[in-house]
């Protein structure tokens, strides 16, 4: 998400009256690649661009793809194949070892639903967002051509309607963007389905000085942020840094969805029993709690002698201490620690070294 908001915030700056653009998204990756699909850039016949595609090894060439999209003002799909040892193929040698179909697609400014501006509706949303982009297509379609995107499946012919929400469906199941081919009687077409989730909104209950390196690194990688604190005990830049400062009585009127996470670092025991108390009354699914596992177990027995013991589902939910163990000691290094266990949650992953990993990088 932090990248489609680059591109959105660049492709507002650009003066159309003097300049074109050009959108590449990555629809298809076969084999070993270092970006996904979803992956992006924007290309501006100036020669800047935002995003990127892969490690660097293709976004010169398709610079220049673009450049000649933009000039013919006609979309097109770029194969790139460097799993074969060709020393004329764009990518052998630079780390790249796959199949990575783009989809380069030029952008008409005056298109209220032109790709960025379908991006743009997503930046806002808390839930999983749907885009579709034709990425080839043959015959009588009506409403669509090469490179456009839409989300309205009212767009496509009656005949496949149902087999594309199935599709979809899958994705939004999965939580993995696809390219898909179907037949109609119209003719033709693929389809880039494509699942943008929103950014993790992390929410920071504490205000001491290691909230801010934990603030900036989460910030880096693109979440949302949003500190409970005494807002007249905190330094102003925290104003800047984060995406909202909450009074601590206003704490528990945040709002919490599938991809809110909370981290308990006020260190002090009554306020982290407190926050963790209200929290595990919420369907958040991930309790973060600073500190050493006998400070929580302290609270989890105190919980049973007050007849309100921590059922097994609530105890998935905490995680205590928070982090992995990476040998952590400065507030930057546990701000890593944790936000790299926080991103292991989410990707349904085991944190364990990649060397040790059965299969491909990514699953």
């Amino acid at each position: 998400m932090k990248e489609i908001k680059a591109i959105v915030e660049a492709y507002h700056k650009i003066d159309f009256s003097k300049n074109k653009a050009a959108l590449a998204t990555v629809i298809r990756v076969e084999g070993s690649s270092y970006r996904r699909e979803g992956a992006r850039m924007l290309i501006i016949d100036s020669g800047d661009w935002v995003g990127g595609i892969s490690g660097g090894c293709l976004e010169g060439d398709a610079l220049k793809k673009a450049k000649f999209a933009i000039a013919q003002n006609k979309a097109s799909v770029v194969t790139y194949d460097t799993s074969e040892d060709d020393p004329f193929q764009i990518g052998v040698g630079l780390g790249c070892n796959g199949i990575i179909d783009i989809l380069i697609s030029p952008i008409d400014s005056q298109n209220a639903d032109n790709q960025v501006l379908l991006l743009e509706k997503c930046l806002n949303k808390r839930e999983v967002s749907l885009l579709l982009s034709v990425a080839k297509i043959k015959g009588g379609f009506k409403n669509l051509n090469l490179g456009q995107s839409f989300t309205n499946l009212d767009l496509l012919p009656f005949d496949i309607q149902n087999e594309v929400q199935e599709d979809i469906e899958n994705c939004f199941q999965n939580k993995k963007s696809v390219t898909q081919n179907y037949k109609s009687e119209s003719g033709e077409i693929q389809l880039f389905i494509e699942i943008i989730p929103p950014p993790i909104h992390l929410i920071i209950y504490g205000g001491n000085y290691d909230i801010y390196s934990m603030v900036r690194i989460a910030k880096e990688v693109g979440w949302k942020v949003s500190v409970v604190c005494n807002p007249l005990k905190v330094n102003r830049i925290l104003f800047d840094l984060a995406d909202e400062v909450i009074e601590k009585e206003r704490g528990g009127e945040v709002e919490i969805d599938e991809y809110t996470v909370s981290l308990l670092m006020a260190h002090d025991y009554e306020t982290d029993f407190k926050n963790m108390c209200n929290l595990l009354k919420t369907n958040i699914l991930y309790v973060g709690m600073l500190g050493p596992k006998k400070r929580t177990d302290k609270m989890f027995l105190k919980l049973i002698e007050e007849g309100n013991p921590v059922s097994e589902e609530d105890l998935l939910r905490i995680a205590t201490p928070v982090g992995l163990d990476i040998g952590a000691e400065t507030p930057e290094e546990i701000a890593i620690s944790i936000i790299a266990e926080i991103k292991t949650f989410f990707s349904g992953r085991s944190g364990q070294r990649l060397k040790f990993r059965d299969g491909a990088i990514y699953g």
